[in-house]
């Protein structure tokens, strides 16, 4: 391996720049060079029409900022296999072949991660660290940690609204089918309700925690001042089962819905059981804030920091893997590894796994929400039991799911 391309796809997150530079970092300590494919699979396909490529040296390395989100290298919505052209894979060769480029290190998640396996079996060499804020892959992804600091940094400071309005502040925020980063985001900024996919909402049973939370807040105020927070990721289904989608945006390049309208959803749910129930008008009566026809039940506003939570700033952790993700995939491809996810570096010892099990999707562990809903966070659901186990054990591995 005597070259290398870069490429990032997908969307964009904290870590991806660490990656990126640990990657060449790597390759240049081993004497090879390491060049960047911009745009994604898009720039990979279309690689054999650019003049040159950005080489990744230590001069260049120096105005690559490891604690920057987002990529140096570009992202593109493109599935290679969905290519009408049935020269793709020979297209993409020869690029690889007009610049001497021996392997590819490719950052993304489960759908970058499936581009990765046709690749493989087309005879591409390719490794993928694994990339996605939604923390849904088998291993851990950069962005994870970077994300959900966003989330508890958005949703913690939107109290400050909240409390001064005596509103109900509703932070939808990314993750689809898997809810982690709502969950963990939401524990952190210590929001009274969390909704995810993995469980199916009953609005009945969020409408009763906030009516008792909301209004026993204001009743301890010395200035009847209160507010309640919830973090509802994008995915969110009621008891019905179903998607909230946005119908007029079709799908993605990887056949996805686009999920939309949750947190507006939940904010009708809950501002029609306060319009129904008879004793809310007495209690805005009793906090004096009812006025006849203006402000007769709370509001509820809904807040979407969308692409926020994918911007700005790294985290320390996300640097941290990031660089060594990026290092291990170029070490695994330089020995001789292809098709293959990295899972972490433990000292000397770099661990990966078959991408098509990496890329299997994980959803939030429902023993762990049952913890949490025992600390008083409403999930949508009947509190359960949670019978509690204990265990002494010896080491526990360093894992950051």
């Amino acid at each position: 391996m005597k070259k290398i391309g870069i490429v990032t796809s997908g969307g964009d997150c904290g870590g991806l720049n660490a990656v990126i530079k640990g990657a060449a970092m790597a390759a240049l300590k081993r004497g090879s060079l390491c060049y960047v494919i911009p745009n994604g699979y898009a720039g990979l396909y279309n690689l054999i029409d650019f003049k040159e490529l950005v080489e990744l040296n230590l001069s260049r390395l120096t105005t690559l900022e490891a604690g920057i989100a987002g990529s140096e290298a570009g992202h593109s919505r493109v599935k290679i296999k969905k290519i009408n052209d049935p020269e793709k894979y020979q297209r993409i060769k020869r690029g690889m072949e007009k610049f001497a480029l021996d392997g590819l290190v490719i950052s993304g998640g489960d759908d970058t991660g499936s581009v990765i396996i046709d690749l493989t079996n087309q005879g591409i060499k390719c490794i993928h660290a694994p990339k996605t804020m939604d923390l849904d892959l088998q291993t851990y992804s950069v962005g994870g940690d970077s994300t959900v600091s966003r989330i508890a940094t958005f949703a913690r400071d939107l109290k400050t609204t909240g409390r001064t309005h005596n509103r109900i502040v509703v932070v939808e925020v990314f993750g689809r089918y898997a809810g982690h980063t709502a969950f963990r985001g939401g524990i952190a900024a210590e929001a009274d309700a969390i909704l995810i996919p993995e469980i199916e909402v009953d609005f009945d049973v969020v409408y009763k925690h906030l009516k008792e939370l909301f209004f026993t807040r204001l009743r301890a105020s010395d200035v009847t001042a209160g507010t309640y927070s919830i973090i509802v990721a994008e995915g969110m289904k009621d008891v019905s089962g179903s998607d909230i989608v946005d119908d007029t945006a079709g799908v993605d390049a990887f056949g996805h819905k686009r999920l939309a309208g949750a947190g507006k959803y939940v904010c009708q749910e809950l501002t029609k059981r306060l319009k129904a129930d008879p004793e809310i008008k007495d209690l805005m009566h009793e906090f004096g804030l009812f006025v006849e026809g203006l402000y007769e039940v709370p509001e509820i506003r809904s807040v979407t920091p969308g692409h926020l939570v994918r911007s700005g700033q790294t985290s320390a952790y996300d640097v941290n893997f990031g660089i060594e993700a990026g290092a291990a995939a170029t070490n695994l491809l330089m020995d001789g590894k292809t098709g293959v996810t990295v899972s972490n570096v433990f000292g000397r010892t770099i661990n990966y796994m078959k991408t098509e099990d990496a890329i299997k999707q994980r959803f939030v562990d429902n023993d762990q929400i049952k913890f949490h809903e025992h600390l008083g966070i409403c999930f949508g659901r009947e509190v359960t039991n949670l019978d509690l186990e204990y265990k002494c054990i010896e080491t526990q591995p360093n894992r950051h799911l």
